[in-house]
């Protein structure tokens, strides 16, 4: 053999199987050294993240690979779950020794390893990943009259023009307070629903819809009560119940960290009839929070005020929100929810998602717990901590922000093969039915428009720069054919395609609250919004794009080819990110090609497909 490597964690001549394995599996591994650089011995050496054990395993001399020697043995993954960091020693007759590891051999000092994850076998709900997903900011989908916030909690104020740009300015004191709404409401979102059914969405990820001082509502006043503004807990029910009836599913955001100072159990402000925390060391709620001393200073999400921490191992805490036959957990689920987005779940502890996934279990067996994780789920480290989110007892699927940095890194001029080494390292780190299950994203509530970051030159320096700046028409042209690529990659790989309300509308904005706009009804670009629907409904019709195995199949510069395959179906996407034209020949066996996006037909000669790509265009090849 040819081979350069000497070892490959992603070739099965070296590590076999792929990937993450189940706890307990036999994995190969073989490592292949020049004959010429003398080596006898080889010696696999692994350190467990949580057992902390560090073993070595003797790799014997199996044979030999053209000019190479084969050192080859089987490691047994624990029958536990962990995280298994792995790198070799190899020895001459001498005693002399060097290390091998992701950096190459070196002497021994600041070891790159090789991860191993190992996981738990359990089950995954296939609908979220097979689906389409539809991100709503509740109070700025749908508005079916103007509301009157008397009597609701925190001051409030009305936009009576949908169209206004949300408030951003901090008020007399400094603190930009959140209270302007629009009026969205769950009525609203019921409206729309046929439009959703018909766009290709089969999951809706609602933003909190529980009572709240602020428009986003991530600040929770009740976790009993659908905030009044957006309807009653009849309303959510019916929702479902319609959605439901169209295929669509509904998962919640449950923001378990923390709660607001004007909630029902903090009540800083009086407004309940509850005695708050905050109220008196009295409180049934006061030791949901920690006092620093009472009442003055207290724990609060990164030091924010009107967001004090709560104390999830309290143990009525844990009753009111998971253990409880009536908890919040479980309520909610039972009125019709099919699951849960944990907020900010590198604060939460790895016991209370997992109670979370278990009452999950019990009281909803297809229901699907996704977390907000901004990096690498299996190696994030939060608190000092390293987190087994997907290990098999905690979170179904994470939100895949790795995939937006590195696809709008890629568009803006970057190589594809970046984006490949980005994604393929989660693929490799990831248990499969995880992979197959994130949920991929161009924007959220968090993060710029993804047109606006495709479109623009540069970043206005100044809050008011940006809250009035819009793409001129030349740079929005710009943009629309980088987001038209966007989403062809977005619905085509692996993972949950989501779509943030407004995106498919063209809807532009940089960082909150500029990105919170109202939706655009009757002013939506329609070429955009029906390329959209085009893809959610390939992706809804063609199997191999839910759950087909993924292939690499060129990524090099501007030009991105990848493929799903699926019981021998093949689609394969590319994409040219260039400004200028592009020419690419691909292997191809079959009799014709067809371009399932423009179904135009291409003809392959001797088993090869020559393209040329025309500046920012992409295609979706089937045989």
């Amino acid at each position: 053999m040819l081979d350069p490597f000497v070892f490959d964690s992603r070739s099965e001549s070296c590590k076999k199987p792929y990937g993450a394995v189940p706890c307990g599996t036999a994995v190969s591994y073989t490592v292949r050294p020049l004959r010429r650089e003398g080596w006898s011995r080889c010696v696999l050496v692994t350190q467990r993240e949580f057992s902390g054990q560090t073993a070595e395993l003797e790799l014997p001399c199996t044979g030999q690979d053209g000019d190479r020697n084969r050192f080859s043995g089987i490691f047994s993954a624990p029958a536990e779950p962990e995280l298994v960091w792995y790198w070799f020693r190899l020895f001459r007759e001498d005693g002399s020794s060097i290390l091998l590891d992701r950096s190459g051999y070196h002497g021994g000092e600041d070891v790159q390893s090789w991860q191993l994850t190992v996981y738990e076998e359990s089950s995954t709900p296939a609908w979220f990943g097979c689906g389409v997903v539809y991100q709503i900011f509740p109070d700025r989908f749908c508005r079916l009259e103007l509301p009157d916030p008397a009597g609701m909690v925190g001051s409030r104020t009305i936009h009576e023009n949908w169209s206004n740009l949300p408030d951003w300015r901090p008020d007399a004191q400094g603190e930009v307070r959140n209270c302007d709404f629009f009026g969205g409401s769950l009525q609203g979102i019921l409206s729309k629903l046929d439009d959703l059914a018909d766009f290709g969405v089969t999951v809706l990820y609602l933003n909190p819809v529980f009572e709240s001082a602020s428009n986003h509502r991530y600040n929770t006043a009740d976790y009993r009560a659908i905030d009044p503004m957006l309807g009653t807990e009849d309303d959510f029910h019916h929702l479902c119940q319609e959605a439901k009836r169209r295929g669509i599913r509904v998962i919640l955001d449950g923001v378990f960290n923390h709660t607001g100072s004007q909630s029902r159990y903090f009540n800083a402000d009086g407004f309940y009839s509850d005695t708050g925390a905050a109220q008196s060391p009295d409180s049934p709620y006061y030791h949901w929070y920690s006092f620093h001393p009472w009442p003055a200073d207290y724990d609060a999400w990164w030091g924010i005020r009107t967001l004090p921490a709560v104390r999830e191992d309290a143990p009525d805490y844990r009753d009111f929100i998971i253990r409880g036959q009536d908890s919040v957990v479980r309520h909610w689920l039972r009125a019709g929810a099919s699951g849960w987005r944990l907020d900010v779940a590198d604060e939460l502890p790895d016991d209370f998602i997992g109670e979370i996934r278990t009452a999950m279990e019990e009281t909803a067996p297809d229901s699907f717990l996704l977390g907000e994780v901004w990096e690498d789920a299996t190696t994030k480290i939060a608190y000092s901590m390293r987190r087994r989110y997907l290990l098999g007892q905690e979170l179904h699927g994470v939100m895949n922000y790795p995939f937006r940095t590195a696809l709008i890194a890629y568009l803006l001029g970057g190589d594809a093969d970046e984006f490949r080494e980005a994604l393929e390292s989660l693929r490799e780190n990831y248990p499969p039915h995880a992979f197959y299950s994130l949920m991929n994203f161009l924007s959220t509530h968090d993060t710029p428009r993804i047109l606006t970051v495709l479109g623009a030159d540069h970043v206005p320096g100044s809050k008011e720069e940006r809250a009035v700046f819009r793409l001129s028409p030349a740079r929005r042209q710009l943009g629309l054919k980088r987001l038209r690529l966007a989403a062809l990659v977005l619905f085509t790989f692996p993972g949950a395609p989501t779509v943030y309300y407004g995106d498919e509308a063209g809807m532009e904005g940089w960082e909150d609250p500029f990105n919170r706009a109202g939706y655009p009804w009757g002013q939506e670009d329609s070429e955009l919004k029906s390329f959209f629907s085009k893809l959610a409904h390939l992706r809804r019709e063609q199997p191999a794009l839910q759950t087909g195995q993924l292939h690499w199949r060129w990524t090099a510069g501007s030009l991105l080819v990848f493929a799903r395959e699926l019981d021998g179906q093949l689609l394969t996407t590319v994409v040219n990110a260039a400004d200028t034209p592009q020419t690419l020949t691909l292997p191809w066996f079959g009799d014709t090609a067809r371009d399932l996006l423009s179904s135009e037909a291409l003809s392959p000669a001797d088993n090869v497909l020559p393209l040329t790509l025309l500046p920012h265009q992409g295609l979706l090849l089937t045989t």
